[in-house]
């Protein structure tokens, strides 16, 4: 099988565009792959949000990492981790490296913001960049540290987040390019696509794009396709499905005092079973358990 490393790096240089899809646990991560996806999204907001606590660092960098390894170990396809600043400084971030390499995730991205972050969506123009210099140096250190070749870092550029513009977000992507970012992440909040797009338009190719359309959703895919980036995170919207999903289960049942209805509208139990992989585990029991009564001994000479 090919490496979930070599999977991200060939989605990165590919020549089409490519999708990414959010994932916060093992259960989103196995859908995702599921539904035919080739990638997926760690997002930093859903798998705080998972946690019950705020997309602003509250979270440890081991508890994400664990539920990383739950959606790694339940998938095939490989992971790009959205690992905010890094947790920290350079030394936290070459930590960080080795630690993912032995998980088997694909690539992390890294934002050049201030430790402890805010979620971009909230006062982006009161959040205080990262010294471009400083975060080039986290860009090389994470270059430095990994063992597998393909290991994807990209850096993700927050200039229009923060109220600057092209000049200021061109400046920086050099930079990150120049320290050996795989990739840029060029991030908007504004309802169009005019700023990654002219950000492309400066940029040509010099390395793969990468953007997320959380504000700019009304933008046809096909105008990103025909800008010619990389790939497209589509950063949030499983588990802002599963929330509403949830408080309209929640609701209906707490008026209806039954799960009669609702019982109508929802999977299985055999179908988590299924996502589950609970045939695995009964085939292995047959092969390693001792038998059953019912189970018959088999012939040793066999």
């Amino acid at each position: 099988m090919i490496r979930k490393t070599t999977q991200l790096r060939r989605l990165l240089e590919s020549p089409k565009l490519e999708f990414l899809m959010e994932a916060h646990n093992g259960l989103s991560a196995k859908i995702v792959e599921e539904a035919g996806f080739s990638g997926i999204w760690g997002s930093g907001l859903a798998i705080s949000a998972a946690f019950g606590v705020r997309d602003n660092n509250e979270a440890s960098w081991t508890q994400v990492l664990e539920t990383v390894e739950f959606m790694s170990d339940a998938t095939t396809i490989p992971i790009l981790l959205d690992a905010d600043t890094g947790f920290g400084n350079f030394n936290n971030v070459r930590r960080l490296v080795r630690k993912l390499e032995q998980i088997n995730v694909g690539g992390m991205c890294i934002e050049d913001k201030l430790f402890p972050k805010t979620n971009s969506f909230i006062k982006g123009e009161q959040q205080p960049l990262a010294d471009p210099i400083e975060f080039g140096g986290k860009v090389k250190a994470a270059k430095d540290s990994q063992q597998d070749p393909d290991f994807c870092v990209v850096a993700r550029v927050e200039a229009f987040i923060a109220g600057w513009g092209l000049d200021e977000a061109l400046k920086r992507a050099s930079i990150y390019h120049d320290a050996g970012a795989d990739a840029i992440l060029i991030h908007s909040k504004i309802s169009t696509a005019e700023q990654v797009l002219d950000f492309k338009k400066e940029w040509q190719d010099r390395c793969p794009v990468v953007i997320v359309p959380t504000m700019y959703h009304n933008t046809p895919t096909s105008v990103f396709r025909d800008a010619g980036f990389s790939i497209s995170i589509w950063a949030n919207q499983l588990l802002r499905t599963a929330i509403i999903s949830m408080q309209q289960a929640a609701g209906k049942i707490f008026a209806d005092e039954s799960v009669a209805e609702i019982e109508k509208q929802i999977v299985p139990v055999k179908e988590v079973f299924r996502l589950q992989n609970a045939s695995e585990l009964q085939q292995a029991e047959k092969k390693y358990l001792p038998p059953t009564k019912e189970q018959p001994l088999v012939d040793p000479v066999r």
